[in-house]
C-alpha cells in the first residue's frame, strides 16, 4: 500500500480497538496514511494512530419510557463523539474515510461535522423479532406485550446509520442478511481475521488444572464463552454432562467464561447464570471433574483449545463468536448447534457435528460418540482448521479484502 497519496482514516469504537485491531494497525503500516481512533474507553494506543478518547457530558434520563432509554443513550454518545470530532476538525484533521462501529452511537453525527467524508459501518446484528434471538429460546421468553415494540426501537440507531452510511462490512453473511434491504446490498462480507499462525495445534501442550496437569493424551471437553449465559447454550451444555460424565469416567471438563451478561438478561434475583445452572446437575455429576476457569489470557485460550478433545460450541441465531474459529483453526473437533450463524462455518460430518440447540440429551450422544471415535476427531479437526485457513485467515484472506475496500475510497 505505500507510496499512494495521503489518505486520511479515522476508526471509531467505544472500545477499540475491537473488530478493527488488525485492520487499523494494517492501514497504520502504511506510511501515506493518517490514522486517529475516536473511543469512549482509555487505550495505550498503537504504532502510527492518534487515540482520541472523547467524554461524556451527562447520563441517560432516570425514568425515560423504556423503549427510548437505548436510544438516548446513543445519542449522548453520538453528541460528545460529535464535539470530540469538532476539536479533531479545527485541528486540521478531516477524514477521507470513517470506518465505525456504530452499536453506541458514536458515528451519528460525524457527518455533520465531515459532511463529505465516506463513512463504513460495522454491521454487526440487525433486531429481528422472528428469525434472531428474541423469542428464539421459550425457557425465557418474555410475555411483556411491548417486547416487539421494544425490538423494533432497538434498530433505530441502525435505521438512522443507514442514511448516512455510504457503505457496510459484516463478518458473516447470515450477520449481513438479517440487515433490510435496501442497505444490505452495500454490505460487503469480511471477517475481522483469524490469525491461524498462533491459532494452530500444538500435540506438545500442557496445562496446569489444579494439581493437575493435563496433556492432549487426557479425555478433555472444552466449552468457551465470554460470558456463561444461555445466549450461548451454556445452560443445554450443564444439561448434558451428567449423561456424558456418566459415560466417559475419564473424562474433564474444562469451562472459561466470566461470571456476567454480554447480551442476555440478567440472571434473576441478583443470581449468576453460571451458578443457577450448575445447581441444576451438580447431584448428578462428579464435581471435581468440572473445571471453571473464568476470564483467561489469550495464549491459556488457546492452550485449552490445544488440549481439547471435544469442543462445544452453542449460541442463539446470533453474533458468531471469534472463539469458535480458533476452536477451528487449533484443529478441534466440534460439536455445534444447528442455528443459522454456524451453518457457514460447521458443515455437518465434514467441519463439525451439528446438533439442535435445545436437545441436550442429542449434544451428549454426538459428545459421547465423538470421544470414542479419534479417527473421527482428527478427520473433523484437519477439515476445520483447513476450512478456516481458506475463509477465516487473517493474512491471506482478511487484510487483503480489507485492504481492496480501503483502495475504493482512495
Amino acid at each position: 500500500m505505500a507510496g499512494h497519496k495521503t489518505m486520511k482514516i479515522l476508526f471509531v469504537h467505544q472500545n477499540f480497538p475491537g473488530q478493527f485491531k488488525h485492520w487499523a494497525t494494517q492501514v497504520a503500516d502504511d506510511a501515506s496514511n493518517v490514522v486517529v481512533a475516536l473511543t469512549l474507553n482509555g487505550f495505550s494506543g498503537m504504532p502510527g494512530v492518534k487515540v482520541i478518547q472523547y467524554k461524556l457530558a451527562r447520563s441517560s434520563t432516570p425514568g425515560i419510557h423504556p423503549w427510548v432509554a437505548e436510544t438516548e443513550t446513543k445519542v449522548i454518545r453520538g453528541e460528545a463523539a460529535m464535539q470530540a470530532a469538532q476539536g479533531l476538525k479545527q485541528q486540521g484533521f478531516t477524514p477521507d474515510l470513517i470506518i465505525a462501529h456504530p452499536g453506541w452511537g458514536e458515528s451519528l453525527f460525524l457527518k455533520d461535522v465531515w459532511p463529505n467524508a465516506k463513512l463504513l459501518i460495522y454491521c454487526e446484528f440487525f433486531y429481528l423479532n422472528d428469525g434472531g434471538d428474541t423469542g428464539f429460546d421459550p425457557e425465557f421468553a418474555t410475555r411483556d406485550d411491548g417486547d416487539s415494540r421494544r425490538v423494533r426501537m432497538k434498530n433505530v440507531n441502525n435505521l438512522l446509520h443507514f442514511q448516512i452510511a455510504d457503505a457496510g462490512l459484516s463478518p458473516t453473511h447470515w450477520q449481513k442478511s438479517t440487515f433490510p434491504e435496501p442497505f444490505r446490498a452495500k454490505i460487503d462480507v469480511v471477517h475481522d481475521g483469524i490469525d491461524t499462525a498462533k491459532a494452530r495445534p500444538n500435540p506438545k501442550v500442557k496445562a496446569q488444572i489444579g494439581k493437575r496437569i493435563l496433556t492432549p493424551k487426557d479425555e478433555i471437553i472444552t466449552f468457551v464463552n465470554r460470558n456463561l449465559e444461555p445466549y450461548r447454550g451454556y445452560h443445554i451444555f450443564m444439561r448434558s454432562l451428567p449423561k456424558i460424565l456418566k459415560s466417559r469416567p475419564n473424562a474433564v471438563v474444562l469451562i472459561v467464561g466470566d461470571d456476567g451478561v454480554s447480551y442476555g438478561a440478567k440472571a434473576p434475583s441478583g443470581s449468576r447464570w453460571k451458578d443457577i445452572f450448575f445447581n441444576e446437575v451438580k447431584e448428578q455429576i462428579d464435581t471435581s471433574r468440572v473445571h471453571f476457569l473464568g476470564k483467561v489470557a489469550y495464549d491459556q485460550f488457546i492452550a485449552l483449545l490445544q488440549l481439547s478433545t471435544v469442543h462445544v460450541y452453542l449460541t442463539y441465531p446470533f453474533v458468531l463468536s471469534w472463539s469458535l474459529l480458533e476452536a477451528m483453526s487449533c484443529e478441534c473437533a466440534i460439536v455445534a448447534s444447528d442455528t443459522e450463524p454456524l451453518q457457514e462455518a460447521i458443515q455437518d460430518g465434514k467441519t463439525g457435528l451439528l446438533t439442535p440447540f435445545f436437545d441436550h440429551d442429542a449434544l451428549a450422544d454426538q459428545v459421547i460418540g465423538l470421544l470414542r471415535n479419534p479417527t473421527k476427531r482428527k478427520m473433523l479437526g484437519r477439515q476445520a482448521r483447513q476450512f478456516a485457513i481458506t475463509h477465516y485467515d487473517l493474512k491471506t484472506v482478511s487484510l487483503p479484502k480489507l485492504s481492496d475496500i480501503v483502495q475504493r475510497y482512495r
